[in-house]
């Protein structure tokens, strides 16, 4: 802890320092007549000092909009737990990254984990993550892999402040979510920048929660743009040297004026996943467009070409005379993705695609096999577009409609309502139950694994409500029998009442965890 403390009180001269030094108020005093070499080194380290950034005032502006992330969910002891998206293990009971006996051990398992009873079959674990408000009515960005499955969410603002946190809307492939939290006051916020004009070197800042110690601050440089470092289909991730470790995850990665150029998503590291230098965060530019998305319907619509493609190889472009447009010279080989296959009725075999065509630009940028599923699905379905090609031996714009990929099904139906059939009253329980569907997992932050039936109302005065069960409870056992559906809690009531039970035993899972809740049968509320 000693050299956390020296390195935080390591201090960096800010070009203004220095400016006054050499205008002789602040400059420290000459103890001597100084030599050539000498006058010259202090010239040169002063230079070099003067480039240097200072960071405490843009800090002091940012903090404010970073929040931790404070994640609840229920898991079985027997559960498998899957890797996390630095290859590390999951943040369980028994993953603490620190060596046994150290300093933060103990703080990583009080702080991050709650102990659960022996013998018990499921546990209630947390977790930490970052994020950061984008706008002053309280929504917060942050990855999707932060808040999957979660049963509750909460937001830690940097002065203590803390809120509960609904689940807006997700998306898995691109690792992104936001949440809302409803505050009496206008929230701190910072905005989405140009990640695009972000060039290797630039200097950036990285703030969030690393193993629970909020409001870390740390600095690098881009090392590298538009990454593809297999975590799916649509990488294109900046590269930084900026720390960033567990539990950043979600946090921002600032740019010198302020803005948000990247989302803090995936590291590098070496054994526990520490951090080596090597961290990956999501371009703002290709985040935007989910996040509206995310805020406008709760999950994404991305367009489809409906073909099969591969990247152009140096190799290929010779083989086909496949030369860069414009170039008149016939010396330099073009880029770009090939069509393998144009698939039946597609949006690209109605715009007469073939076999063959090599896509070099959509909508004027330019195209490769990498970066080819990531433009045409920031475009929604039913988008028109406009496709530069070469077709052979010559250029030529084709004209799209995006389609919707058939494979692929929104979450949410257009009808929010649940269908009557999903619907049932049992009134002799004083119950309002429904199905759990992606309507239902959003509203009531339900993870998607969730499974039983859906709790939508209880009414005053019934035996349900003198138990304590409330809206958005679940039911996933009537005895020993699971269910999924109101119909199956139904006949499982049924045929207790064939076996003349005066009661009921309910498995109900709420906020806190799982309970068993005895109810009496044949009572009217």
């Amino acid at each position: 802890m000693v050299s956390c403390a020296l390195l935080s009180g390591v201090m960096v001269p800010s070009h203004r320092a220095w400016a006054q030094g050499e205008a002789g108020t602040e400059a420290p005093a000459a103890t001597g007549p100084m030599t050539t070499a000498q006058e010259a080194g202090a010239a040169r380290a002063a230079h070099e000092a003067a480039m240097m950034p200072g960071f405490a005032a843009l800090t002091d502006r940012l903090l404010p909009a970073v929040v931790n992330i404070s994640v609840s969910s229920v898991i079985h002891a027997d559960e498998h737990q899957p890797e996390g998206p630095d290859g590390s293990a999951p943040a369980g009971p028994q993953s603490s990254p620190f060596p046994p006996g150290s300093p933060l051990e103990k703080f990583f398992h009080d702080y991050l984990h709650h102990r659960h009873e022996d013998g018990k079959p499921e546990r209630q674990v947390q977790a930490l993550g970052s994020g950061f408000i984008i706008d002053p009515s309280g929504v917060v960005v942050t990855n999707n892999h932060v808040i999957e499955n979660a049963q509750q969410v909460s937001v830690t603002l940097s002065d203590g402040t803390e809120y509960p946190a609904r689940i807006v809307g997700r998306d898995s492939k691109e690792d992104l979510a936001v949440l809302q939290v409803t505050a009496d006051r206008p929230l701190p916020s910072v905005p989405l920048g140009r990640s695009d004009e972000a060039r290797i070197g630039d200097w950036v800042l990285a703030i969030g929660n690393p193993f629970g110690l909020s409001g870390t601050v740390t600095a690098g440089i881009i090392s590298s743009r538009k990454r593809n470092v297999d975590h799916g289909l649509y990488d294109d991730f900046i590269q930084t040297d900026a720390a960033i470790n567990h539990g950043n995850s979600g946090g921002p990665l600032f740019n010198l004026k302020g803005e948000v150029i990247g989302i803090n998503t995936l590291i590098y590291g070496g054994s526990g996943g520490d951090s080596i230098g090597i961290g990956f965060a999501i371009p703002a530019d290709d985040a935007r467009g989910i996040i509206a998305q995310l805020r406008q319907r709760g999950y994404v619509r991305r367009g489809w070409l409906g073909v099969r493609y591969q990247d152009v190889t140096r190799t290929m472009a010779e083989d086909l005379s496949f030369h860069k447009e414009g170039d008149s010279m016939g010396k330099m080989w073009g880029t770009g993705a090939i069509v393998a296959e144009v698939m039946k009725d597609g949006p690209a075999q109605k715009a007469g695609l073939q076999v063959g065509d090599i896509l070099t630009a959509l909508n004027g940028q330019p195209v490769t096999g990498q970066t080819l599923p990531r433009l045409v699905a920031g475009h929604e379905p039913e988008e028109h577009v406009r496709f530069t090609l070469w077709r052979r031996g010559a250029y030529q714009v084709v004209d799209f409609t995006l389609g919707k990929n058939p494979e692929e099904k929104d979450p949410l139906p257009s009808d929010t309502h649940p269908p009557e059939h999903a619907v049932k009253t049992l009134h002799d329980l004083g119950l309002k139950l429904g199905v759990i569907d992606q309507t239902a997992r959003t509203q009531y932050e339900l993870s998607d694994s969730q499974r039983g039936v859906l709790v939508l109302r209880v009414f005053d005065g019934s035996p349900a409500a003198s138990r304590m069960m409330a809206e958005g409870n679940v039911i996933l056992q009537v005895g020993e029998q699971e269910v999924n559906t109101p119909d199956a809690l139904q006949h499982a009531l049924d045929r207790a009442r064939e076996l003349k039970r005066t009661d009921i035993l309910l498995l109900v899972q709420d906020k806190e965890g799982l309970r068993w809740v005895p109810l009496p049968l044949g009572v009217t509320p």
